[in-house]
């Protein structure tokens, strides 16, 4: 039988609490996030404000107040490093949308498309590099490490995601191997710091990474669901960007494998040339075939493998609030 479309579920008491709580912490990282972008150089101070200011769930900063919450840390430090893998994910979107030549992102015109390729990756460049800067402030290593490791690992990511660009027969391990390193590894790491700040034991930060991990490949799942399901306004990009661009996600490579002859040339013919003439057919034959309700059902599955690693947690308000946390995030049409 078919999935029913995603509707959002009206949060419980315990979790429109924390989020009330989270959002009173996020204004704190905001502030941070303004201190931080200041430059003596305009341009680094017009286009990092323009992509961080742009909207965006802003869920990798959110992981890290909450894990650290839930492991009862309270220091100031979780604002700094929420407000540093926000950095870090601004950074990325910079330096994809020129590479993937995006002229629209959350709705709004890309920095790319407004100030050029050049200013966009060099004003990336000084977001990295701040980010860095406000690591050492922490004065804590295994900060260092992890996002060290982070940043290397979403590289490769990119580049893995280069080399599959406009190749059909990528495999569905190659292309989860891609979402893992290129969009889950900052979820994780992003999990993995609230652990690390709040001193947590190997075991309880190996369970919040896990957790960051399963929750951030089930976020890209659904990103590429919504691409064929959701609408431009609704979705902040132009519908059937990903197939523009030549990226074989998993909708389309589900639908090759259950369609018929006819329509996996189609489709093969589409991601080889990055060609949109025929989306709306496209668009069917993903719908039909179930590709769609696979997706989805794959993310479900990333989300509650998200929640079981949660019991190694302590029992609270935050540890309750990060399982709904996790299964909202699959329950979405934006």
């Amino acid at each position: 039988m078919p999935l029913a479309t995603a509707h959002p579920v009206a949060p419980s008491p315990v979790f429109a609490e924390v989020l009330a709580l989270l959002a009173e912490q996020m204004g704190e990282v905001d502030a941070v996030i303004q201190r931080r972008l200041t430059s003596d150089v305009a341009l680094v101070n017009q286009i990092a404000g323009y992509i961080v200011h742009a909207g965006g769930k802003r869920m990798r900063p959110k992981l890290v107040l909450l894990f650290a919450n839930a492991l009862g840390c309270d220091s100031d430090g979780r604002y700094e490093l929420a407000a540093v893998v926000e950095f870090i994910h601004t950074a990325t979107l910079l330096h994809d949308d020129v590479v993937d030549e995006s002229m629209l992102r959350r709705g709004k015109q890309t920095a790319n498309a407004l100030f050029g390729n050049a200013a966009s990756v060099l004003v990336g460049d000084f977001l990295y590099s701040r980010a860095f800067q406000m690591m050492v402030s922490v004065n804590r290593i295994r900060v260092l490490e992890v996002l060290a490791e982070a940043t290397n690992v979403i590289a490769e990511g990119e580049v893995l995601q280069l080399m599959n660009m406009h190749d059909p027969d990528v495999s569905v391990e190659n292309y989860l191997r891609v979402i893992r390193y290129k969009t889950a590894k900052l979820f994780e790491a992003s999990a993995r710091l609230g652990a690390v700040l709040a001193n947590a034991e190997p075991q309880i930060e190996e369970a919040c990474a896990a957790y960051g991990r399963h929750l951030g490949t089930a976020f890209q799942l659904i990103d590429d669901v919504l691409d064929y399901e959701s609408d431009a306004q609704a979705l902040g990009k132009n519908i059937g960007d990903d197939l523009r661009e030549g990226k074989p996600t998993l909708p389309l490579l589900i639908a090759m494998e259950r369609g018929t002859a006819e329509q996996r040339a189609l489709i093969r013919h589409a991601i080889e040339h990055g060609e949109v003439a025929r989306l709306a057919e496209i668009v069917t034959i993903v719908r039909q075939t179930g590709a769609l309700d696979f997706t989805r059902e794959a993310a479900r599955d990333e989300a509650n493998a998200a929640r079981a690693v949660l019991s190694k947690l302590p029992l609270n308000k935050w540890q309750e609030s990060l399982l709904e946390f996790a299964a909202q995030s699959v329950e979405r049409s934006s």
